[in-house]
């Protein structure tokens, strides 16, 4: 319990700096003898206080977008519902096939979230020096092509969650012509109504160990502020890529698992 702890205050702190705690917690659970799905949803139920905590932060920015949350929201919570469902459907085996996969998939995503992050800021600062005229269509109109990628990224955010920010951000960043802050906001508040949509079919229908659950999502909670705390000390860059590193690692030695066996 203490080491679970400690990964869970970790990751807490690691989201908040760079990205990627599903891939410092979810280990360290599968490590310490929980089952994989288990380790899976109970990594899910304790790092929802940190998107909470993200969406609030950037309120501001969300006000003036309630014709795109409205649209989006509940796509959101519904893949995420899908994702779960999914999870506890397909049981262990399944996932544990899955799992190299989505943490190569994760690591890719952070490797990328820099990128993504750089082009925005250019199209965003382009946009600004541009001189104002009346656009054809206000900047909340929501765009119905993009339904179903907010579904299908969050039915993956509902499944395992890794990575699923950067991927609602790709998806935001093409179909919106806005700053990359109100474009930041909104993906923080998609993903958590995926991860609350998962959450929430978790503590219905899964056998959750809730005394785990709680002392994992406070120490992630602690972790959070602890991290934002640290955040004009610490180059949130250097540590993604020391995140992206450890992720490729884990991801090859589960498939080499896989492949050899348990035993490995």
């Amino acid at each position: 319990m203490v080491i679970a702890a400690a990964a869970a205050l970790a990751a807490g702190a690691l989201n908040a700096l760079a990205g990627g705690g599903t891939l410092l917690l979810y280990p360290a659970l599968l490590a310490l003898g929980f089952p994989a799905v288990t380790a899976n949803l109970q990594c899910s139920m304790a790092l929802c206080p940190g998107y909470l905590g993200a969406a609030v932060a950037q309120r501001q920015e969300l006000r003036s977008q309630r014709a795109r949350l409205l649209m989006l929201t509940p796509f959101a919570v519904t893949g995420g519902l899908l994702g779960a469902w999914w999870l506890l459907r397909a049981g262990e085996r399944t996932f544990e096939l899955a799992v190299p996969w989505l943490i190569l998939l994760a690591s890719v995503a952070l490797a990328l979230q820099e990128k993504l992050t750089s082009r925005l800021v250019r199209r965003s600062a382009r946009s600004a020096a541009v001189p104002l005229a009346p656009p054809a269509k206000p900047a909340t109109t929501p765009r119905w092509p993009i339904l179903l990628p907010v579904t299908l990224a969050a039915v993956y955010g509902g499944y395992f969650g890794a990575g699923v920010s950067v991927v609602l951000l790709a998806i935001l960043g093409f179909a919106f012509a806005d700053s990359f802050i109100r474009l930041n906001a909104l993906k923080q508040a998609l993903a958590l109504a995926a991860n609350a949509g998962a959450v929430l079919l978790f503590a219905t229908r899964a056998d959750v160990d809730w005394p785990v659950v709680m002392l994992l999502a406070a120490c992630a909670a602690l972790g959070g502020y602890l991290g934002g705390r640290l955040a004009t000390r610490v180059r949130p860059a250097s540590l993604r890529r020391l995140v992206v590193v450890l992720g490729l690692a884990l991801a090859g030695y589960y498939f080499a698992r896989l492949h050899f066996g348990a035993d490995l």
